[in-house]
């Protein structure tokens, strides 16, 4: 960016946040595209901020909440189940103080009521005109995306977790990018922050991730080293098979894999759709010089196997299905692998756009498709 571009450091943009200011935070991939995100804390939230956001960014109006604040005031999610899907839950409009709801003023004072520390889940009723998208437990350390960004930010300017954000548009309707982008924040003189720069902030002081097993094993495609991480926020054991020295600035063989019942342990693929199982992806990183499976349990619920099953013979998917989900356990992984000391990645999966990878200290090099 140019030096006329207001960049700014997490203290400082945390800062800025606490103060009642508007940011822009840029939220990079693997593939190296940026897209934009305008964010306001939501207890300070404005008429201002919400005709800014919808004048200018132009995107749609979220709420960024946590997953405790959702279910304290009723409100489900859209769409059950995991999946890459942002999980938006049922709009949402304050029951008392507005007109029609769509204005800057309804808005803005629909957020607050929703953020209040007196707000029942009777002060709001459904549908409405805010948007709002429950964060993963852990935030940036478990998944990478928009609510979990801006609500972060808002934890850790020490204002409640929650935050009013949309993403910009350029002047077709497209997402906002590079040029676009910079000229944006110029314009409104934005102070502007990197996610992968929050992560990393995070990082050095916290973690939702422990060790709490580490020795050598036998498998059927030689010994590896396995490490055993708890999840600190839900309990939940995670392992990483790993072989070879690995440094930083070394290419490592990587498969992060989330637990699937009929591809793992039937060794069934759908037609047309190769994927790596949970033993050719271990034979792989055997293979390799140096490698890391990392195993991810997310264990199925009674619907998501069924829909697998459903996928598998055709069927049309139900209502409340979304896909099984990599994505959503990015953060996860990718803390794992930092705490290995994985640098460089040759990864073993489809060539997705992974958010703020570097804010892990990871850079994916090459993907490999399943053989």
């Amino acid at each position: 960016m140019t030096e006329s571009v207001n960049y700014r450091d997490p203290q400082s943009l945390i800062s800025d946040l606490r103060h009642g200011h508007m940011v822009l935070l840029l939220l990079e991939d693997s593939a190296g595209g940026v897209t934009g995100i305008v964010t306001v804390a939501a207890e300070l939230c404005e008429d201002r901020h919400i005709t800014f956001m919808a004048r200018q960014a132009r995107g749609l109006i979220c709420l960024g909440l946590t997953r405790e604040r959702c279910d304290y005031l009723h409100l489900p999610l859209m769409v059950e189940g995991r999946g890459d899907a942002a999980p938006f839950t049922l709009s949402i409009e304050a029951a008392e103080g507005i007109e029609t709801g769509i204005s800057a003023r309804d808005r803005a004072h629909t957020v607050r009521v929703a953020v209040a520390p007196q707000t029942v889940a009777a002060d709001l009723v459904q549908p409405g005109h805010i948007f709002p998208i429950a964060a993963e437990a852990g935030g940036l350390l478990s998944r990478v995306d928009r609510a979990e960004a801006t609500t972060d930010l808002a934890a850790l300017a020490g204002l409640f977790p929650a935050a009013v954000f949309t993403e910009v548009l350029d002047g077709n309707g497209n997402m906002a990018r590079g040029d676009a982008l910079e000229a944006f924040a110029v314009a409104h003189d934005l102070p502007v922050g990197r996610v992968s720069e929050l992560i990393h902030h995070r990082l050095t002081t916290e973690g939702t991730i422990e060790q709490v097993r580490k020795g050598k094993v036998q498998t059927g495609h030689g010994e590896f080293d396995l490490t055993v991480y708890r999840e600190t926020n839900e309990g939940t054991l995670h392992m990483a098979l790993s072989k070879g020295e690995l440094r930083h600035e070394d290419v490592t063989v990587v498969r992060v894999h989330v637990t699937s019942a009929l591809r793992d342990l039937v060794g069934t693929t759908l037609e047309g759709q190769p994927t790596w199982r949970f033993d050719s992806s271990l034979a792989e990183v055997a293979a390799s010089d140096r490698g890391v499976l990392v195993l991810i349990s997310r264990p199925e619920t009674p619907t998501e196997l069924l829909a697998s099953v459903d996928r598998l013979f055709g069927l049309p998917p139900v209502e409340s299905e979304t896909p099984q989900a990599g994505y959503a356990s990015i953060g996860l992984g990718a803390q794992i692998l930092n705490d290995l000391g994985v640098g460089r990645i040759e990864l073993l999966g489809a060539p997705l756009k992974y958010n703020a990878l570097a804010g892990f200290g990871l850079e994916v090099v090459k993907f490999v498709a399943p053989r």
